[in-house]
């Protein structure tokens, strides 16, 4: 009998080596995210079989709800079982909301123009409280080359004071008709239309300064139906340059201005008939007054009505009449409150009838520039040692703010918001 002989291979030994860590690429460095990495994978347990096994599912997995213990009786009865709310920090910050509008106002107070801007467009109530006139009182608008419906919107946010000289101004597009309350308003050198201007004076019932210098006006601007002549508290009205009105107009807005104090109508296209109405209808408390530059339009009986007229007198220009003579010192002297004089370019006047001036005993400065000669001013100086000569060329009578100053004030006063390009 044959005997086979079977070969059974034996099983093979299988060994199980755990997966080598990986060093930290940098074990110095606490704060890498490799390492922080590494430091859970050191924390989880290490199975060494292939397969995860069920003891590694159930240690990942997130701990089983537990059951609500109920009453006796109840234990299929549904619960419901919300969280606590975690209580609020009350020193983590305080809300906006929660802040009342006069507090808001006080902090709206202390930002410039262009945030005061930015955080009306925030939310619906601070846009209301972002154009309260409160912060709105002053407005300095300098470097703006164009002006339409920003110009509307400040001046009825309720400005007070408002400085926006060679400016461009379009159509302000007011939504209504109510008055404004701008008390302080430069126009200075604006290319603005006369129909705009009317518009906006013909809503002015408060105003106290006012500067038109160089702009186009017309009968209605000064009459008393629309707009200048309704302003009875006017103190300050500056004309320089302006043309486009009657003599009968200039009159009737004189005769309206009785609080009138300073007055500027140097250089307007004015003829006799103007200088005329303006030396019968001046108030008499004008004690500031340029009315130079008429050549000759003024007349020596001109010079005797307005020193008349005006007993209080402190400051006159007289300068570019050349009709004026010495012969009106006399009128001159009996202005008592008379300080601060200017006669030049009158050429009617001789160098040595100057001296006459030691007899105004309270004449502070004397302004007689194309009279005399430089060389001839330190024999005059001396003459006249009381008297400061030649020391202010240009005439600051109602004029918004000094030609010889460099700031942004208007009539002494600072604008609160102010524009920067």
């Amino acid at each position: 009998m044959t005997s086979h002989v079977f070969l059974i291979p034996k099983k093979p030994t299988l060994f199980y080596r755990p997966l080598q860590e990986l060093p930290c690429l940098n074990e110095n460095l606490e704060g890498s995210l490799l390492c922080m990495s590494q430091r859970k994978r050191k924390e989880r347990p290490c199975y060494g079989e292939e397969n995860t096994p069920h003891e590694l599912i159930q240690h990942w997995s997130p701990p089983r709800k537990q059951p609500r213990p109920c009453g006796k009786g109840k234990e299929n009865a549904f619960v419901l079982a919300r969280r606590p709310r975690k209580n609020r920090d009350s020193t983590a910050g305080l809300c906006w909301d929660s802040l009342p509008d006069e507090l808001l106002l006080g902090i709206f107070s202390r930002l410039s123009l262009q945030d005061l801007l930015r955080t009306s467009r925030v939310c619906k109530r601070w846009h209301r409280l972002a154009f309260d006139e409160s912060l709105w009182h002053s407005v300095d608008l300098v470097g703006k080359a164009q002006l339409d419906a920003e110009l509307g919107q400040v001046l009825t946010a309720g400005v007070l004071r408002l400085r926006c000289p060679h400016v461009c101004i379009g159509q302000p597009g007011f939504k209504n008709p109510e008055l404004l309350r701008v008390q302080h308003m430069d126009l200075s050198g604006c290319t603005i239309q006369t129909t705009v201007l009317e518009d906006i004076l013909s809503r002015c019932r408060r105003l106290q300064n006012l500067s038109l210098e160089g702009l186009m006006l017309s009968d209605s601007i000064l009459q008393y139906v629309n707009s200048l002549a309704q302003n009875s508290e006017l103190v300050r009205l500056n004309l320089c340059g302006c043309a486009g009105f009657s003599p009968a107009s200039l009159a009737e807005m004189l005769q309206s201005c009785t609080q009138l104090e300073e007055l500027n109508v140097s250089w307007c296209d004015f003829s006799s008939q103007h200088v005329q109405a303006i030396a019968a209808n001046i108030p008499l408390n004008v004690t500031h007054l340029n009315i130079s530059g008429y050549r000759q339009n003024m007349t020596m009986e001109d010079v005797k009505n307005l020193v008349e007229r005006c007993p209080k007198l402190t400051n006159l220009d007289l300068s570019d009449s050349v009709l004026v003579t010495a012969d009106s010192f006399p009128f001159l002297q009996q202005l008592s409150s008379l300080r601060h004089l200017a006669l030049s370019r009158c050429y009617q006047i001789h160098p040595a009838a100057l001296i006459d001036f030691e007899k105004f005993e309270k004449l502070q400065t004397l302004e007689v520039f194309g009279l005399i000669q430089d060389s001839y001013l330190p024999i005059l100086s001396k003459g006249l040692p009381h008297i400061q000569i030649n020391t202010l060329p240009f005439s600051s009578v109602a004029r918004p703010t000094s030609a010889t100053k460099k700031d942004r004030t208007l009539w002494g006063m600072h604008c609160r918001l102010v524009y920067k390009p």
